[in-house]
């Protein structure tokens, strides 16, 4: 489903963000990105979701080169792609719905396929109740679901989960995980690209570790060593 092939980002002369990674993601997947800041994790995020260009290799969804799509083809092919990031990236004045809401009437949706969209991800993520809450009123984990609604509201390919637990106190980051497992149960591939060691070893996933741009581990029930 998602292949890097000999991919490398630089910045400038000097500065290496990626070095010559490879490796391969498969469909329904759930896997750990891990390594200490500045390892590149980031850059291959930005990189995966077309924020950033490789200088060079090649990096492959469903067997298609992204940097070949067409201009056209950009807006479908990121609404496949779902991220949830550590600062929740919430309107704040809008309500629950109203912030899930927004990224399909972006994308021209007809308001009855909204309506049972938002709906349906809100009870997914068991804020069914919070509808009308304003994000400024929901706590740290409730603002996470949130997040999380919204990025699988288009029913995204890929979940990228990028520090998804950052903010949040241990109970509130075990709900959150819990909830990835479940929406990679039903068929969404997850990337959860995290510092957390302690739910990093106790989740028994793949484990990608990276290290100045490098990957210098890739294991099936893998533990966060560095």
């Amino acid at each position: 489903m998602i292949e890097f092939q000999h991919v490398t980002k630089k910045y400038g002369k000097d500065i290496v963000a990626v070095d010559d990674i490879t490796f391969k993601i498969g469909a329904r997947e759930f896997v750990a990105l891990v390594g200490p800041s500045g390892a590149g994790k980031s850059t291959l995020i930005k990189m995966l979701t077309r924020e950033e260009e490789p200088s060079s290799g090649r990096i492959l969804v469903a067997d298609r080169d992204i940097f070949q799509l067409k201009e056209r083809e950009l807006p479908y092919y990121r609404r496949k792609v779902g991220v949830v990031f550590q600062d929740f990236k919430l309107l704040s004045r809008k309500t629950v719905y109203e912030n899930v809401a927004f990224a399909l009437e972006v994308a021209g949706v007809l308001p009855g396929v909204i309506k049972k969209r938002v709906g349906e991800m809100l009870a997914l993520v068991g804020l069914e109740n919070r509808a009308a809450a304003l994000a400024e009123e929901l706590s740290g984990g409730e603002k996470q679901r949130v997040s999380i609604a919204r990025a699988l509201v288009h029913e995204p390919k890929l979940l990228i989960a990028d520090e998804p637990t950052g903010n949040l106190d241990p109970v509130n980051s075990w709900e959150i995980i819990e909830l990835l497992f479940k929406i990679n149960k039903q068929g969404t591939i997850v990337l959860l690209a995290t510092h957390d060691k302690e739910i990093v070893d106790a989740i028994h996933k793949r484990v990608i570790t990276m290290k100045d741009g490098k990957i210098i581990g890739d294991k099936e029930d893998g533990k966060y060593i560095l």
